[in-house]
């Protein structure tokens, strides 16, 4: 008996949990797929150095492989083109600071990508709960192509206006790269030159000297990669010491930082007219020591902000315009999009 009781015991609370957790993922898509196409056209590169020579450049097609689940209603103005998510989809309104509705909303995407030859991984992942008087939202953003990423956790005690205007202040946490540590430092020189054969040698490069004046020089595998001096210093020399300096901040931790953040966030919509506007500002910054902080890069305090807009307006049935974008400053990096048009149908 207290075996069956036991049972039904953990049947009810498993139960429980898959209702919960039906409940969490219901409306949300799960999706995966590879998207391709061709790149840039081939390219011939012609040499007279010994006789005239011809060397084709080619690159290779063009792919990304995208793997997520989201939750996230749709505002008044957006407009599911596909029937299927394939990835590609961009909506500008991700970034804002609440969506269409009260409650709990989720992204995560991950995309590796091939673009014009160079690889990519591309991530966008975000929890998001919107109350009448409050937010929680934390998010962590990977872009390779513009070498951005950050991850953002935010608490915000949320005043509403009215039903469309609404202001929000709180504490936001972030995590940087370290700032102020140059690694190349150490290789200087008294007159101030860079002492670089000596770094590329403990990177494990070699130089080989034939006697006869003749110079080799060899990459840690063994491969010739250059047969004088001026190939060197013009070509490997600058791509050692971009590796050198990434693998030595790469081992430096990771820098936690604590902001005041305050933002506001506006939604209109009509069929003819719709306005979606949002904005952030940390005008202070908590010095929590650290000597790779970007407090202390900066000696004091910085204003970071972002913000988006999101218009449209119809002047008939055939004329619309519409301006949709959104714009970052976070350290000293800033990134951006944006797209701006206008529309005519003829009927």
């Amino acid at each position: 008996m207290k075996r069956i009781l036991l049972f039904l015991l953990i049947l009810s609370a498993a139960n429980v949990n898959a209702q919960e957790l039906k409940k969490v993922f219901k409306f949300a898509t799960f999706y995966g797929a590879i998207n391709g196409g061709n790149s840039i056209s081939d390219i011939d590169v012609y040499s007279v150095e010994n006789g005239l020579t011809t060397t084709t450049i080619q690159t290779p097609f063009d792919y990304s492989i995208a793997l997520g689940v989201r939750k996230i209603a749709r505002l008044g103005y957006e407009n599911r083109a596909n029937t299927f998510y394939n990835g590609t989809e961009n909506s500008f309104s991700d970034a804002a600071t609440i969506g269409k509705i009260k409650g709990f909303e989720f992204l995560f995407e991950v995309d590796y990508t091939r673009q014009q030859g160079n690889s990519f991984l591309n991530q966008q992942h975000f929890l998001r709960y919107v109350h009448d008087h409050y937010i929680i939202k934390t998010e962590y953003n990977e872009d390779g192509f513009a070498d951005i990423k950050f991850f953002e956790f935010s608490q915000r005690y949320r005043y509403k206006i009215n039903r469309k205007f609404s202001l929000n202040i709180g504490i936001a946490e972030r995590i940087s790269e370290p700032y102020g540590y140059n690694p190349l430092d150490e290789w200087l020189l008294d007159n101030g030159d860079l002492h670089y054969t000596q770094l590329a040698l403990q990177e494990g490069y070699s130089v080989d000297f034939d006697g006869e004046g003749g110079v080799s020089y060899f990459n840690p595998n063994g491969d010739r990669v250059a047969s004088n001096t001026e190939v060197w210093e013009a070509v490997v020399i600058p791509q050692v010491l971009a590796n050198y300096t990434e693998r030595k901040r790469d081992e430096l931790p990771n820098q936690w930082g604590y902001s005041l953040i305050t933002g506001f966030d506006f939604y209109h919509f009509t069929d003819d007219f719709w306005l979606h506007s949002w904005g952030n500002i940390m005008p202070y910054h908590l010095d929590v020591g650290g000597d790779y902080t970007y407090h202390k890069f900066v000696n004091g305090q910085w204003i970071d902000y972002s913000g988006g807009l999101i218009f449209g307006y119809r002047f008939n049935k055939s004329l619309g315009v519409f301006i949709e974008g959104k714009y970052n400053k976070y350290w000293n990096r800033e990134w951006h999009d944006f797209s701006i048009g206008m529309n005519y149908v003829i009927f």
